[in-house]
């Protein structure tokens, strides 16, 4: 698979800047003006075989419906009318997930959240691995799906230290050499260069116990990498097999779950190929549908488990059943 240097380029010289000066999505303004608090810790927790998950819910962010490439309101709004789903100011607030798994002894996270990275509404994770019993020190290994800061963002303390003082850090080697690569920083627009600082700044503790993935291989005991490029050129998801169990963690396959899985070829402005984000998205929502895999995403509403359906040319999520008793 060869990185469209080009591609890259554009989506990173539209989407930041517009990202940066708009509050990351293009909402933050609104959220900040409107006094919203700080995230408060929320957890869930169940049991998947030999493994015991728990999704940290970090916090919530506005997705500007301006972030949408090609946004149709006359397509969108029937659509976001029978999902019971709201703009709010010209906005879809959407969930940002991350994940607690322990399973033979050792604790992992998928993601990390944003710490003080993204402002108010934001930065619960952390507080939710404390809720969960769970302090840092006892983490083994963290998976990145990808360096976005609503990803990588916890990883670090606001003095740039490293939050996860015994972990191993996981990611694709098509992804850190992205985000590290100075010939693709000196093309990207000044204003744009804060994506490139803030991932090279979340990963830099992680230096000298980083595992980089080759491809799709066992990224930690139980899991299988699964490359899902387009949103970023390394951007990997995670197949775990609980004892016979599966559960596929997909990262950012979605963004918005009230308009993309009936309209999955939209894309937004943080995708950096946008047309293999469409491909892949499609790739993967069928492999789900046709092997009734349940699925988990960093932005699908929480606690964010469910199964694709196909539904024509499209597709729709049935949230799964809660579980109780845990």
């Amino acid at each position: 698979m060869t990185i469209n240097r080009r591609v890259f380029l554009n989506g990173l010289a539209a989407a930041p800047a517009a990202a940066l000066a708009g509050g990351f999505w293009g909402g933050g303004a609104a959220m900040a003006a409107s006094g919203a608090a700080e995230a408060a810790p929320v957890t869930h927790s169940f049991t998947l075989g030999d493994a015991r998950i728990t999704v940290l819910l970090d916090g919530h962010l506005p997705l500007g419906t301006q972030l949408f490439n090609d946004y149709d309101a006359a397509k969108s709004e029937p659509v976001l009318a029978q999902g019971l789903h709201r703009l709010q100011d010209g906005a879809l607030q959407i969930p940002v997930n991350g994940y607690l798994v322990e399973r033979g002894g050792q604790k992992l996270l998928i993601d990390t959240g944003t710490a003080q990275l993204m402002g108010p509404g934001l930065g619960a994770l952390g507080a939710g691995l404390a809720a969960a019993g769970v302090t840092p020190e006892s983490i083994n290994t963290v998976l990145l799906t990808h360096i976005h800061p609503d990803h990588s963002g916890g990883l670090i303390t606001a003095d740039g230290a490293g939050v996860f003082a015994n972990a191993e850090l996981v990611v694709a080697q098509r992804e850190w050499d992205f985000w590290h690569d100075d010939g693709i920083l000196a093309g990207v627009p000044e204003a744009s260069r804060g994506f490139f600082d803030m991932a090279r700044n979340s990963v830099a503790p992680y230096a000298g116990r980083l595992k980089l993935l080759q491809g799709e291989e066992e990224a930690a005991p139980g899991f299988t990498a699964l490359e899902l490029p387009g949103h970023t050129p390394g951007h990997t998801g995670f197949m775990l097999d609980a004892g016979g169990e599966g559960l596929l963690f997909w990262g950012d396959l979605i963004h918005s779950a009230a308009l993309q899985f009936a309209l999955p070829d939209w894309t937004v402005a943080f995708d950096t190929d946008p047309a293999q984000t469409a491909a892949t998205r499609r790739r993967m929502l069928d492999r789900a549908a046709a092997d009734n895999l349940l699925v988990t995403g960093a932005h699908l509403d929480f606690p964010a488990l469910g199964r694709v359906l196909r539904q024509g040319d499209a597709y729709a999520y049935q949230a799964a059943p809660w579980q109780f008793g845990i």
